[in-house]
């Protein structure tokens, strides 16, 4: 057993959480929390009946406070923890390496971070953008999400190790219920860009015309970063979250200004 416990935010996951929960049991972490927020698909009997401790908690508006309120109050007894949303997953490469580093825990490292892999729709996505790195492993009282509407970071007080593993963003819901999810999300960034609550990044991209920051965007993901290597996956991919995903943005920031 792994001194490792692992939370995993969920609301009307029944798609996914199985696949999560079935490959982490090579980890053998000592917990597992599920922190449902009041789902209605029997995701949260699921995860129960896999052996992990659910907790209910009402959707506070945004991941970071319910992450913060999980690491308030939940019975932890691990000295690391690990964050997961139910449509990602851990390698068994990843967990073979994560197991074989437990068992030294270096005090010197208060937090890790893993590479982002993705899958859109069973298509592996290769040649999207730079590498992502995000931390999401962590020294039990080292890290907190700061107060974030969505694009939630981690912050970690100490060392932060940049290791060689990586966890897989694999969505298996339809594309109509994707699309739906981000008319939402896109609701939310409309917001955050008019309020300017964005990061460095994202406000020199906010300077540029409406539409043609959009194009803009997709062509450099696509032809110059090598999205068009992925064929039809790459298209497909980029298509929908680099163009579709930001003309959409940005038709909710023209709406606001109205």
């Amino acid at each position: 057993m792994t001194d490792l416990a692992i939370i995993i935010l969920q609301k009307n996951e029944a798609l996914h959480i199985r696949r999560c929960l079935e490959k982490l049991r090579p980890l053998e972490p000592r917990q597992v929390f599920v922190v449902d927020c009041l789902s209605t698909d029997g995701s949260d009997v699921t995860a129960k009946e896999m052996g992990a401790t659910v907790v209910y908690h009402e959707w506070p508006g945004n991941q970071a406070t319910q992450f913060n309120w999980a690491l308030d109050n939940l019975d932890i007894k691990t000295a690391w923890i690990l964050r997961l949303d139910a449509d990602e997953y851990l390698t068994d490469e990843t967990i073979e390496k994560i197991k074989a580093w437990l068992a030294q825990d270096d005090p010197a490292v208060q937090g890790i971070t893993f590479e982002l892999k993705r899958v859109f729709h069973g298509m592996r996505i290769r040649h999207d953008k730079p590498k992502l790195r995000i931390p999401r492993m962590f020294r039990r009282g080292c890290a907190r999400y700061p107060e974030a509407v969505m694009d939630e970071k981690l912050s970690i007080t100490g060392n932060v190790w940049d290791a060689d593993w990586y966890f897989v963003d694999d969505s298996l819901m339809p594309m109509a219920e994707w699309k739906a999810k981000h008319h939402v999300y896109a609701e939310r960034e409309a917001r955050m860009a008019l309020s300017g609550a964005v990061n460095a990044n994202k406000r020199a991209y906010y300077k540029m015309p409406r539409y043609l920051r959009a194009f803009a965007y997709f062509c450099i993901r696509y032809f110059l970063k090598g999205g068009f290597l992925d064929g039809w996956a790459g298209l497909y991919w980029n298509f929908w979250q680099g163009l579709w995903y930001r003309c959409l943005v940005d038709k909710k920031i023209g709406q606001l200004k109205k």
